[in-house]
């Protein structure tokens, strides 16, 4: 009988985890034939692009999920959602779900926001009694829609691994194969996931992560079994400690159109969810297009992926920021790359465009995006520019958080404490902080490694091989 696992990366990160790294071809290597779940319209492109012998590309049928949240006890469904999301144990720094509650709150309407006081009571409860977590989080498995029936009785998965731990619509397939008792696993794609999304989404029986910090904000955050609970390094990542996706840096200036006498500032947009990030780039644009700083430069935007959301605020901001640099001749944008379909432009398929802007950059911008681990790992200089707007957004029923609140969120506050870049609160502090890196590259450098060994654990491009050998330890049954 074929040895055979389920695997779901519905989002561009999870693509690069399982695909662009060594963990996929542990399984296949070792005779497992792999059936990988994703966005349904990108399934095609995927199959074009990463087919290959004991790979099986389906589709995750995310209408039918959708559907189902939204029709079975869509307020039940919606709620308990919620409190998986911010409800987690106030044992870790619980900021992020403030936040992310915050954000919520905002788009509760109607007759949804009279039970708003009971509600915050239930979270409030959660957050400091693991007996009403446990019944919050077993309450989810009374929604199982059975969307998957047809392909669990055709494949026979002797394992199920996702690329969460059921926080997004994977969690209807993890349930499902929960109640035909196939084991399951999640693997942490993201930074700040274990911090911001907390409380599992179905039963999963392992998961393994980046580090030490994230086990303990699985284990004391969402009440994991460290036993349970591997430290694999991250898997996305080793291209860029292989140093394996960087384009030449003439050929990529040339790409560019930038100028190879001028240092290179990049930003990369981040956090736009809850604050504009118009006010960061304007200052640093006319920093630059000034001739502001202590050497003549020439500046990098990279748009966020939201900023591709048809009809969207963030999709005004984007316009915002073209018409704003019309003309300017030190002044270019990138566009992160999109596969179509749900994976927007999340789809993890421009990681030699990503990486060689991070590796080039004589000073690297952003706000506290994951990409300021990813600078560290190309031993960038690190900017985290947090300018605020007045009001943030300004708009009827969105929320918003002031940058310089943001501080303390769990990866905010890692990221300063280790001191592996610096935060700028104002324009004169960007001009004061690129000024100094300018002059100072080697600054800094030491910390941002430590921040990396701590952040990332393994540094020597080998995290794909590893978490593939221990998901290939778990399928064998070995532990």
């Amino acid at each position: 009988m074929t040895k055979r696992v389920f695997i779901t990366a519905d989002h561009g990160l999870a693509l690069v985890y399982f695909l662009q790294s060594d963990t996929l071809s542990a399984l296949l290597s070792d005779g497992v034939e792999v059936v990988l779940f994703t966005d349904d319209e990108a399934r095609p492109v995927i199959k074009k692009r990463f087919g290959q012998p004991g790979l099986i590309i389906e589709g995750l049928r995310i209408d039918r999920c959708r559907l189902y949240s939204e029709t079975r006890f869509s307020f039940i469904q919606r709620w308990l959602h919620l409190f998986r999301y911010v409800g987690g144990s106030q044992r870790v720094n619980g900021t992020a779900m403030d936040g992310n509650y915050r954000l919520a709150e905002t788009g509760i309407l109607g007759r949804g926001r009279v039970v708003l006081p009971f509600m915050r009571f239930i979270i409030w409860l959660m957050r400091r009694s693991r007996l009403v977590r446990d019944i919050f989080v077993h309450a989810q498995n009374l929604f199982k829609p059975n969307i998957y029936a047809d392909l669990f009785e055709r494949y026979q998965p002797a394992m199920v691994i996702a690329s969460t731990p059921g926080w997004r619509f994977d969690r209807y397939l993890i349930r499902e194969a929960a109640a035909r008792h196939i084991p399951t696993v999640a693997v942490i794609v993201g930074w700040d996931n274990p911090s911001s999304y907390r409380l599992s989404g179905a039963p999963v029986d392992y998961a393994t992560c980046w580090s030490d910090i994230q086990k303990e904000e699985l284990v004391l955050g969402a009440d994991w079994k460290p036993e349970k609970v591997h430290i694999g390094g991250i898997p996305s990542y080793d291209g860029y400690f292989k140093r394996s996706w960087i384009i030449p840096r003439e050929q990529y200036f040339h790409q560019h159109d930038l100028d190879p006498k001028r240092k290179l500032l990049a930003y990369a947009c981040s956090f736009e969810t809850f604050h504009p990030n118009f006010p960061n780039i304007a200052a640093i644009v006319e920093l630059v297009n000034g001739e502001k700083l202590a050497e003549p430069c020439q500046l990098l935007i990279r748009l966020h992926p939201n900023h591709f959301i048809k009809g969207s605020r963030f999709e005004g901001e984007a316009n915002s920021v073209r018409e704003f640099i019309k003309g300017l001749p030190y002044i270019h944008i990138v566009e992160p790359v999109s596969l179509g379909g749900g994976l927007g432009h999340y789809s993890g398929e421009d990681m030699p465009e990503k990486t060689s802007m991070m590796a080039w950059s004589d000073v690297f911008l952003t706000v506290y995006s994951t990409m300021v681990v990813e600078a560290a790992i190309h031993d960038r200089p690190i900017v985290s520019v947090t300018i605020d707007k007045p009001g943030g957004w300004n708009m009827k029923g969105v929320y918003s958080l002031p940058l310089t609140a943001i501080g303390e969120w769990p990866t905010h506050q890692r990221f300063r404490k280790a001191g592996a870049g610096r935060v700028a609160a104002s324009q004169e502090q960007v001009r004061e902080l690129v000024n100094f890196y300018l002059l100072n590259p080697s600054a800094d450098r030491e910390k941002r490694r430590q921040f990396v060994a701590d952040e990332c654990t393994f540094t020597d491009g080998s995290a794909g091989k590893r978490t593939g050998e221990y998901l290939l330890s778990l399928f064998k049954g070995t532990r």
